[in-house]
């Protein structure tokens, strides 16, 4: 962003500081300068002269001998009996009584001042003398017309510094524009000077039309209509036809402040345009009204905006033929488009030289669609650089009324149409804030008094009211999108008054320890208790690919979706961890790791589970998955889901936790939860806390381990955390030191029986009944059943080991008989 600062002055009522320290408070509170162009020397040598007499050249048909007054002001040049100075000069609008720009003998050419310096000298052109050159605009570096010299519009004194005369001896500074990211009042010169004034600790007050909304007059003459299709983008939206607009080149002023700050002048509206644009910050665009018209077919000129259709084009203002992005803000005829809103318009609506009607538009627009829409095609531009800082909707009337008003006196159109003003109703008008002096002083460090506070934040135009009580009412001015909170105020009070003024004590905090984090707590605890079972932890993405939920037979419909995904890997938001740990056991098996656990703590949504709020439900779960290669498998007993459950124990531990089928859970729910899905149910169980589903334990559909590769010998469980404790005291028991007497126990038992039911009453008697001081041991050894039979037998292996004496069988036998008796309230028989 480049300011002049004599542009700067004419809003402010004070005399700015010396240049090194209005610098150093601008880095400091302001934004970072990047670069300090001293734009005087660049015009130094250029002196302001009246063309007394033109002649033509003898020996040249373009060239004239003109004699030109600078009041005597330059010194070491041949002059004549008058006074006068003899210059050459080929420009066809050359003439008696114009007042130019005359670059005498040893000025240097302003547009190769930054190259390659070009100096003049005295010399003869077709055996005539000239004294130096009348510059065209170009070689002022004032824009690109080479064809004739600059005319001077103003009352001049001969011999006078063109510099002096159009403000020229200026000081340019370029801020850096990531600083004013979410400061787009501060991409015009109206909006740097408000905040020059208030880090110098003064008050500004803006211009009377910037400030007061306006009053519009309609025009008559020219039919315009405007159907704006996209409010919630385009939330503000005005138009307007002018008739009898004059297209000549901008007053050289306009053209002088424009070339500051790098712009070129091109004609008198798109330079007003502009103008107003580097002043104030809201891009303005004009359309030539007779050529809108014609692309029309309603009667008089119609602006849509809209979104551009499939397969529509448009030959943009710098020659590109773009095919604009689905969501592209266009506008448009009602029946093509004319312009890309907020970045460019097309080449079909330009106002040129033939211009006689034209249209302004005003508007603001959705921040994040001209980013998208810009970096999609390629294109930026002064107003890309505006309107993706997201320009106030509030502004747009006063900004209108000024352009008017500077196209009439300076083109001299008139308003020929009703000013269409179109505004979204849910445009916020008026904004609050509420904080008090202690809230921002413990912040910063500071003391400042309410009113102290107050003055800062009313030296640029934050209208504040200070209590007694320390209280502040802050209301935050239109063109403030930034001031939302509290804490915006505090950071806003920080710069004002200087950061490098505030305290560098540091704030007192109490070292008293803080409190455990429950969740924190508990996840840690889990990774202790399956990384001790052998198990390691793996992070996956929060997002999949679609294909994974379908491979893990999950219906990737009832998964949250992203319409702005990185990448088609990262589309959908997981409805279980479990199928992105089973991605993982093909490579690692390939990888020669034969037998591993994987385990993952995350969190997981689904479609149709929400919080009383609406939000959709986040449940934090763990899921783990074992497998084993063929060789490996044969090194465990029994069936795979045993291996799952045994670190489903260990997580569960002490807690009444029941392990139910889960074919016989399926059965009784309409839509099982997608973390259900992988699990075969004829291999898995349910686990349930008083009849609630918290989790599930089991092997894998055929499709699903077919899917993922799996070795056959593979399961998982996936439960949530807050079914699982958030620690377990752990006791510990040395071994007995006596012998341990074993003995086998076989019962009959009804299929009807689950083994889980046997075991945990079995294990439930020996507790009861145990020999005092001593530890008992239990393990399966056998299942079998004769084929066709309705009941099978169970062999259990138990072990007893006295603390205190050696043991004998007849001990050990006696507990058995006990046990086995209680046993036949399951229906378990001894054998």
């Amino acid at each position: 962003m480049k300011v002049s600062l004599n542009w700067v002055k004419q809003y402010l009522d004070f005399e700015l500081p010396a240049t090194d320290e209005l610098i150093q408070k601008i880095g400091e509170q302001l934004g970072a300068v990047e670069e300090i162009i001293e734009l005087g020397p660049k015009y130094a040598g250029v002196v302001v002269a009246r063309v007394v007499s033109v002649v033509d050249h003898p020996d040249a048909d373009r060239l004239h001998i003109c004699t030109i007054d600078d009041g005597g002001k330059i010194d070491g040049v041949e002059r004549d009996d008058q006074g006068y100075v003899q210059v050459v000069c080929g420009a066809p609008n050359v003439r008696e009584g114009l007042a130019v720009a005359w670059l005498p003998p040893g000025a240097t050419v302003p547009e190769s001042f930054d190259t390659d310096p070009f100096v003049l000298e005295a010399r003869k052109l077709r055996g005539v003398l000239s004294n130096g050159m009348l510059a065209s605009k170009r070689e002022l570096a004032l824009g690109d017309d080479h064809d004739g010299i600059l005319e001077i519009d103003e009352e001049i004194t001969a011999g006078q510094s063109f510099a002096e005369l159009f403000d020229l001896n200026d000081t340019i500074i370029d801020i850096e524009n990531k600083m004013f990211t979410h400061r787009p009042d501060c991409f015009g010169q109206l909006g740097v000077a408000r905040e020059i004034a208030g880090i110098l600790g003064h008050s500004f007050k803006s211009p009377e039309w910037y400030a007061a909304a306006p009053t519009f007059s309609a025009g008559q003459g020219l039919e315009l209509t405007v159907d704006n299709q996209l409010t919630a983008s385009v939330p503000h939206f005005l138009a307007v036809a002018l008739k009898d607009v004059q297209i000549t080149t901008s007053p050289v002023r306009i053209q002088t402040f424009l070339a500051r700050v790098g712009v070129k002048a091109i004609n008198n509206v798109v330079d007003i345009t502009n103008y107003i644009m580097l002043l104030t910050g809201q891009p303005i665009h004009a359309y030539d009204y007779d050529k809108v018209a014609g692309l029309t077919d309603a009667k008089g000129a119609a602006l849509v905006v809209r979104y551009p259709v499939k397969g529509e084009q448009i030959l943009l203002l710098n020659g590109k033929t773009i095919e604009p992005r689905d969501e592209a803000i266009m506008i448009a005829t009602d029946k093509q488009l004319i312009g890309v809103g907020g970045i460019m318009g097309g080449h079909d609506t330009e106002v040129d030289s033939e211009t006689k009607n034209i249209i302004l538009e005003v508007a603001t627009f959705d921040m994040y669609s001209i980013r998208r829409t810009s970096m999609a095609h390629g294109l930026f531009t002064d107003a890309v650089t505006r309107n993706n800082k997201g320009q106030s909707p509030l502004q747009v009337p006063q900004i209108a009324e000024r352009t008017l008003r500077l196209l009439h006196d300076v083109t001299g159109g008139v308003v020929a149409s009703r000013v269409i003003d179109q505004q979204h109703p849910a445009i916020e008008t008026d904004r609050h804030v509420s904080t008090d002096a202690s809230f921002i002083n413990q912040r910063l460090g500071t003391e400042l008094a309410a009113d102290e506070i107050a003055t800062l934040l009313r030296n640029v135009e934050v209208a504040t009211k200070a209590h007694s009580d320390g209280r502040l009412d802050v209301t935050v001015p239109f063109w403030r999108t930034d001031l939302e909170l509290a804490e915006d105020i505090v950071e806003e009070v920080g710069r004002l008054y200087g950061f490098g003024r505030l305290p560098e004590t540091l704030p007192l905090r109490s070292v008293a320890p803080v409190s455990h984090n429950p969740v924190l707590r508990q996840k840690q605890w889990i990774r202790e208790i399956l990384a001790a079972s052998g198990a390691n932890e793996v992070l996956t993405y929060s997002f999949v690919h679609g294909d994974l939920l379908e491979k893990a037979g999950q219906n990737k419909a009832a998964a949250f979706s992203l319409s702005n995904a990185l990448s088609p890997d990262l589309q959908y938001y997981r409805l279980s961890l479990t199928p992105s740990l089973l991605d993982k056991v093909h490579l690692n098996i390939k990888a020669g790791h034969a037998s591993f656990a994987l385990f993952e703590i995350g969190k997981i949504h689904e479609i149709g589970y929400s919080e009383a709020d609406g939000l959709p439900a986040e449940q934090d779960v763990v899921a783990l998955v074992f497998a084993a290669d063929q060789k490996a498998a044969k090194a465990y007993e029994g069936a795979a889901y045993y291996q799952a459950r045994a670190f489903a124990e260990q997580l569960l531990k002490g807690q009444s936790i029941t392990f139910a089928p889960l074919y016989e859970y399926a059965k009784g729910i309409e839509t099982p939860p997608a973390q259900l899905a992988p699990f075969a149910p004829e291999r898995s169980a349910v686990l349930l806390d008083a009849g609630e589903l918290i989790g599930v334990v089991g092997e894998y559909r055929t499709a699903v381990v077919k899917g993922f590769k799996l070795p056959p010998y593979s399961a998982g469980l996936e439960i949530e955390l807050g079914s699982i404790g958030t620690h377990r005291v752990s006791t510990y028991r040395p071994l007995p030191k006596f012998p341990r007497v074993e003995q086998d126990i076989t019962l009959k038992v009804s299929t009807d029986v689950a083994h889980a039911v046997v075991y945990e009453a079995l294990a439930a008697s020996l507790d009861e009944h145990a020999i005092h001081d001593t530890r008992s041991t239990l393990s399966l050894r056998d299942i079998y059943q004769p084929e066709g039979a309705d009941y099978r037998h169970v062999s259990f292996r138990i072990g007893v080991a006295s603390y205190v004496q050696t043991l004998t069988d007849k001990q050990v036998s006696a507990l058995l008989d006990r046990v086995a008796s209680d046993l036949a309230a399951i229906k378990a028989e001894r054998i």
